[in-house]
């Protein structure tokens, strides 16, 4: 006896239906032949769920851009941390600072009081030893300094620390504490950096992309507790909250519309994005009454036509989507995103059958894609025998970094490092025994320098480090370490030594090109002087009028 799939497909087959855009086909012309009464719900399901999509991706864009940019922003402070506490005005003063009589040293908290005039975020900046005791601070009168349970070990680990938002009275608003590690060059940690952060940044972040005109953007904790929304701002106090339970359905929807009971008690439809590193997450929201106005319009006027039809047309609409047209416009969305580059693709397998086995290729073909990618962008910025970054990665580095010192008038410095009489050493030792030497170098000059850095081979047996917010005498002493540990090194050939030039920005250039050429000049003129020694790029001479 036949099955029940098989008579089905013997007169779809006679009725040459045989493809999925066939059976679509049939369906649409099934459905325009029904009365006009159906006519109407059709037409209500499709306003419904178009407008449904268009909330959906309103609410997934704002809030996905919300989350990356408020990310972006706090890994901008720890960054902005990270530089400040390699300085060596922090270094250096809290290596000196006498811990038991608990005295902020002059030219630490005169250090932190510069850079808090600079920048915005931070409400308050202190420098604290290893046992959490505040050393320097500014202001002078800060408040108290309360650092998370894991601070050490996420400092001792040489990773920053973020503590809970909590509410600063003293401030009146918002405040976030975070701290990185201070290391001296050798590496033993000093203390930590600390930072009270005001949350101006973040609220402007939710007043830029709050949806229009009526909707809301939320920063909540994982207890539902409002830190700031673009309504309020941060200067209100910490009071309102969503319920548990809603906290919970947005949490386990991550990414999807949920209705619920807004703050004000109206009804809303959300979704949620975490910020993992913050512990927050960022909720956006529109009133139900304004996002489905049209569709509760229409469904008030077709409710009557379409309750005889529900069951029949919506049930083979559902199986219809459900069985075929959800699982393929999975694998098509999926498709077009990998098409345009993007890999971070991993779709559900909800079925068996064909398109659960294809669901399966696809994702493990996306896998190794994206896994292919990444060893290829490895690559790409990493010389293969000395594992320093290559020179076009260098280019961009200093690019940036220069920036980034000419917005904030730091000095930067750049060391030129040249291998002395290494083709002669290759000719008499060989190839290899030439690429095991420029590979110890290239580790010594890593192991001298501090992680924001950057070594980088240029060409050759050429060498190229850039030193971030340091000047002439700080790479002088960065450029004693690197020969003192060449010294120590004992080379097939015997003792290879490194002839350097320095050139400081913007002494000596204000472009990539300009400070590499005048390191690269200094580095010559070492070498004509006996190599096996460090020269400083010369100041050019200002030109003369006519």
């Amino acid at each position: 006896m036949r099955s029940w799939e098989a008579i089905i497909s013997k007169y779809l087959q006679a009725l040459r239906l045989e493809r999925i855009s066939s059976k679509l086909v049939a369906f649409a012309v099934l459905a325009t032949l029904i009365p006009s009464l159906s006519t109407a719900w059709v037409s209500y399901v499709q306003n419904k769920r178009s407008l449904e999509e268009k909330i959906n991706g309103q609410l997934q864009t704002v809030s996905s851009e919300t989350q990356r940019e408020i990310d972006l922003w706090l890994k901008e402070r720890l960054y902005d941390l990270r530089v400040f506490a390699s300085s060596y005005e922090v270094t250096e003063n809290l290596a000196r600072a006498s811990t038991a009589e608990r005295r902020s040293p002059r030219r630490l908290t005169d250090y932190l009081s510069s850079v808090r005039e600079r920048f915005a975020d931070y409400e308050a900046l202190l420098v604290v030893d290893r046992e959490g005791h505040v050393v320097a601070s500014n202001p002078a009168k800060a408040t108290a300094l309360t650092l998370p349970h894991s601070w050490y070990t996420d400092v001792s680990a040489g990773n920053p620390t973020v503590g809970d938002v909590y509410w600063d009275q003293a401030a009146g608003r918002a405040i976030e504490v975070v701290a990185v590690p201070i290391r001296q060059s050798g590496g033993r940690l000093l203390g930590a950096l600390a930072a009270k952060l005001n949350l101006g940044g973040v609220d402007h972040i939710l007043k830029r992309f709050a949806p229009v005109p009526s909707g809301a953007l939320y920063v909540i904790t994982n207890d539902g507790r409002v830190v700031t929304s673009s309504l309020t701002g941060s200067t209100k106090p910490m009071r309102t909250a969503l319920p548990t339970g809603t906290t919970r359905a947005l949490m386990r929807d991550e990414g999807e519309n949920v209705e619920y009971r807004g703050l004000d008690q109206s009804r809303v439809v959300g979704t949620l994005r975490r910020v993992p590193r913050l512990n927050w997450s960022v909720v956006g929201e529109v009133p139900v009454v304004e996002a489905y106005r049209q569709v509760i319009r229409l469904r008030n006027e077709t409710a009557m036509i379409v309750t005889a039809l529900l069951i029949g047309v919506g049930l083979l609409a559902y199986f219809l989507g459900l069985l075929i047209v959800r699982p393929l416009n999975r694998l098509t969305q999926g498709a077009a995103l990998v098409a345009s580059g993007n890999l971070d693709v991993d779709l559900p397998v909800t079925s068996g059958g064909e398109v659960g086995y294809l669901t399966e290729v696809f994702n493990n073909m996306v896998n190794r894609l994206r896994e292919g990618r990444a060893e290829l962008e490895r690559l790409s910025v990493t010389d293969p025998l000395t594992k320093l970054h290559n020179r076009r990665y260098l280019m961009e580095a200093l690019t940036i970094e220069l920036g980034r010192c000419r917005r904030h008038r730091n000095p930067a410095t750049v060391l030129m490092v040249d291998v002395d009489n290494f083709k002669k050493y290759n000719d008499a030792f060989g190839h290899l025994a030439g690429d095991e030497a420029l590979a110890r170098v290239a580790a010594a000059l890593q192991g001298s320098i501090r992680e924001v850095d950057c070594a980088a081979r240029y060409g050759g047996e050429e060498f190229i480090v850039v030193l971030s917010e340091t000047g002439l005498d700080g790479a002088q002493a960065v450029t004693d370490r690197i020969r003192t540990r060449l010294a120590t090194e004992v080379f097939q050939g015997g003792k290879i030594t490194v002839s350097i030039g320095v050139a400081e920005f913007p002494t000596h250039g204000e472009t990539p090109e300009a400070l590499i050429r005048s390191a690269d000049t200094a580095m010559y003129d070492a070498k004509e002087k006996g190599r096996n020694r460090v020269a400083r790029a010369a100041v050019a001479a200002p030109k003369k009028r006519a």
